[in-house]
């Protein structure tokens, strides 16, 4: 039975002022409930600027302020019954203002309620320089759907990041992303490699928000169907709204879970008939 939910990235500019990225996420917010978005992903670290190449990575944590802005994203989130990722930073418990922070994805549900935040994990030679690495994964339920969250490099470089959101249920794994400002353009295609590949092995919806970079953008925001194919994408280094209908009943994660029947389909399509390997599924 289908389950038809419409999701949401958020390509967006992401400069070094809070006060402008807040604004900036307000306004794509208010663009995404008219659009009738149900999900709604932003970037790695919007809120602030990405401390490797937008922000310094000494640049003092503006704690007071993160406070207020996640609350004024909930808060109207809750206003127009729209799930959010919402990519930023959270200070360290141990040294708030001082130590370096850790580099997040806040989850806000469709009540406006912050249900959670994910840490990211896996952090680039240059991303060690600014952040404090976090551990572990989760899941969340918004709009009754199963999601998580994995955060740029460790999306792309670390399947098992995946894996384990899928272990725990995930039918849809936001990937939010600052994908750089440097000139690596031959990036771009492995870039996307690897994001279809995130989708197809585990036949789930993968979803990966990039910010708006210039002049070098070296990845596409793109929504990927559980079969690997690409379903909705943006352009580069253009600040749009990607909306796609989903059908979440697609994500089965026939492959995670090596279902030999469920597989079926995804690796042979109409080529090869059931009865081809009916046997193969009585001996299990």
């Amino acid at each position: 039975m289908k389950k038809q939910l419409k999701i949401g990235l958020a390509q967006t500019r992401q400069v070094d002022d809070i006060d402008a990225n807040a604004r900036t996420i307000l306004d794509f917010i208010e663009q995404a409930g008219k659009a009738g978005v149900q999900i709604l992903c932003f970037p790695e670290t919007q809120t602030v600027g990405y401390r490797v190449d937008i922000a310094r990575p000494d640049t003092p944590v503006p704690v007071k302020k993160l406070r207020e802005v996640h609350d004024s994203v909930a808060h109207r989130c809750g206003e127009l019954n729209l799930a959010c990722i919402l990519g930023t930073e959270t200070p360290l418990e141990s040294d708030p203002h001082a130590g370096k922070p850790h580099n997040s994805a806040l989850v806000i549900s469709e009540r406006g309620k912050i249900l959670g935040v994910h840490h990211k994990t896996k952090l680039t030679p240059l991303d060690a320089i600014a952040y404090t690495p976090g551990s572990g994964f989760q899941v969340f339920k918004l709009h009754g759907v199963t999601v998580g969250v994995v955060i740029c490099f460790e999306g792309f470089r670390f399947p098992e990041s995946t894996r384990e959101c899928v272990r725990q249920g995930a039918q849809i794994v936001f990937h939010p992303q600052s994908n750089t400002t440097r000139p690596n353009e031959w990036k771009i295609p492995i870039h996307q490699a690897m994001i279809t590949t995130r989708a197809a092995e585990n036949t789930i919806w993968f979803a990966s928000c990039n910010a708006c970079l210039e002049p070098h953008q070296n990845c596409r925001s793109m929504i990927i169907s559980p079969d690997g194919r690409v379903h909705a994408h943006s352009e580069l280094r253009r600040e749009e709204l990607v909306v796609a209908d989903i059908d979440v009943s697609q994500a089965t994660r026939a492959m995670f879970l090596c279902d030999l029947e469920g597989c079926a389909p995804l690796l042979f399509g109409s080529t090869v008939k059931r009865e081809e390997y009916e046997s193969a599924l009585k001996k299990r």
